[in-house]
């Protein structure tokens, strides 16, 4: 039984034969061996081009602005789970993908979209510094929070996020998309009332954006990012373990609390 809608059967990515292997259209070993960068290669996979110069230097500057963040809990539970089972690299490694979330690594995806929501709000009304500015204040009326703001470290800037907006700059490629999150930036801090931290995120989101960057994978460039920093991580564990020692040092912060109390 069939669940879901039929799809064409088809895909665009890769097919090997006895001889070869064809990816987006090219021969892997004769031609995009020796000729790609691991960062040129991510971008044909993602979206079956080539990437230009400046969509090759951001989407690498991103990836490597986002790799490692020290012992945040991703890292923490890789590592974790690498104590417990030595032989398992790949079970750690997914252990810290799948901590990785909205909260952990960061809201590209949801910055994307709140992005793509407000460029279409703006350019539909006559008065777009006034729709933007609604639209920024209904998710303050509504008590939740706009992504890409706030950051429990890096106050009042995070210094990622500045980074990336200056080579934004430099190079030309501050677009529609960078633009609007530097506004919505000056309209956070008066909604809110207080100066919040855009993070990298929304950075990472605006770029790419402007960069004709799929929106879909948005969320796969931290993913990506994040992996290198898992795999760096639990090489260090294996050589200087420190797995149980974060697992005694949560054990140990952690009060009992029974019902009767």
């Amino acid at each position: 039984m069939m669940i879901g809608k039929r799809g064409e059967a088809t895909t665009s990515i890769c097919m090997p034969d006895a001889t070869s292997i064809t990816v987006r259209d090219r021969d892997l070993a004769s031609d995009l061996m020796g000729r790609l960068t691991f960062t040129e290669y991510f971008f044909l996979l993602t979206t079956g081009r080539e990437p230009t110069p400046d969509q090759r230097f951001f989407l690498d500057l991103l990836l490597v602005s986002i790799a490692e963040h020290g012992l945040v809990p991703t890292n923490q539970v890789a590592r974790m789970t690498l104590a417990s089972d030595p032989k398992c690299l790949q079970g750690a490694v997914a252990a810290g993908i799948l901590g990785c979330g909205s909260v952990v690594l960061g809201t590209a995806e949801d910055c994307g979209t709140y992005l793509q929501q407000a460029i279409v709000i703006s350019s539909n009304s006559d008065d777009r510094p006034t729709a933007l500015r609604e639209f920024v204040q209904s998710f303050r009326d509504a008590g939740s929070k706009i992504p890409g703001f706030g950051h429990p470290m890096h106050k009042p800037v995070d210094p990622r996020a500045e980074r990336i907006l200056q080579l934004a700059d430099e190079h030309g490629v501050s677009g529609a998309y960078v633009d609007l999150a530097r506004q919505t930036r000056d309209l956070v801090h008066q909604v809110w009332a207080k100066p919040l931290t855009m993070n990298v995120s929304m950075m990472i989101a605006a770029v790419l954006l402007d960069l004709d960057f799929p929106a879909s994978v948005l969320k796969g460039v931290p993913l990506l990012a994040r992996t290198a920093s898992l795999i760096a991580h639990l090489a260090e564990e294996a050589e200087t373990p420190i797995g149980f020692v974060l697992a005694h040092h949560a054990e140990e912060s952690i009060a009992y609390r029974g019902r009767s109390e």
